[in-house]
């Protein structure tokens, strides 16, 4: 069984050296073995060495953990890091693109057929439009305004995700502004999962953080 079929969105972790207070890595790492299931390398301002030099030590960090084969490592937009880390032996399992980035058609093109392609799409239209063989999940948000991605749709609230989990012929992780206090009524909108950035990545203690939104879910 490949990456692509063991995906697991329940759990999802966004983040960048920009928007982070300690070490990408170090974060990581708390965040996997605290029960994190899928990591998002995402950096608007990273040249692609940078990102490169990121993915490998985000990767050493997961397998050091023992979970190369359960928690996805992705990349936001980059095909072309995607494809050049794992020219250097990098174990990245996928990108992740939003709708004006490049096509998904051409994402599974060049990564082939075991690994992860996740798509934003943030209205029925979108979803229903999106090929299923191609994309393995959509990433749904903003749930709140968040001044982590200044460029994100108007807040969509829970009863929006609700009808949009309802028409869905994929998972959906959902985001945006996502804090301790919100994980239940998310899960009670039948989302496979939540991703964050700032709940983790800017809180004091980004073990402890993971840890609640984790235990949280899992309730």
């Amino acid at each position: 069984m490949n990456i692509r079929e063991r995906l697991d969105i329940s759990a999802y972790l966004i983040i960048g050296p920009e928007n982070c207070t300690q070490s990408v890595e170090d974060v990581i790492s708390a965040a996997v073995d605290e029960g994190f299931t899928c990591v998002q390398i995402r950096s608007k301002v990273a040249p692609a060495r940078e990102m490169i030099s990121i993915l490998k030590k985000s990767a050493q960090v997961i397998d050091n953990l023992g979970k190369s084969d359960s928690v996805a490592l992705l990349v936001d937009d980059r095909l072309d890091v995607v494809l050049a880390a794992r020219e250097f032996g990098i174990k990245v399992d996928g990108v992740h693109v939003g709708q004006s980035d490049i096509p998904v058609e051409v994402c599974r093109k060049f990564l082939g057929n075991d690994l992860i392609v996740g798509l934003s799409a943030n209205s029925e239209e979108t979803i229903t439009a999106a090929d299923v063989s191609i994309v393995d999940y959509f990433g749904v948000g903003p749930l709140h305004a968040t001044n982590t991605k200044l460029d994100a749709s108007e807040a969509l609230g829970f009863e929006k995700i609700s009808a949009l989990v309802k028409v869905s012929p994929l998972p959906i992780v959902v985001g945006g502004g996502v804090k301790l206090k919100d994980i239940p009524a998310l899960a009670a909108t039948g989302a496979q999962g939540f991703f964050v950035v700032s709940a983790v990545t800017g809180a004091d203690n980004p073990r402890l953080a993971a840890r609640e939104l984790v235990t949280a879910w899992k309730k």
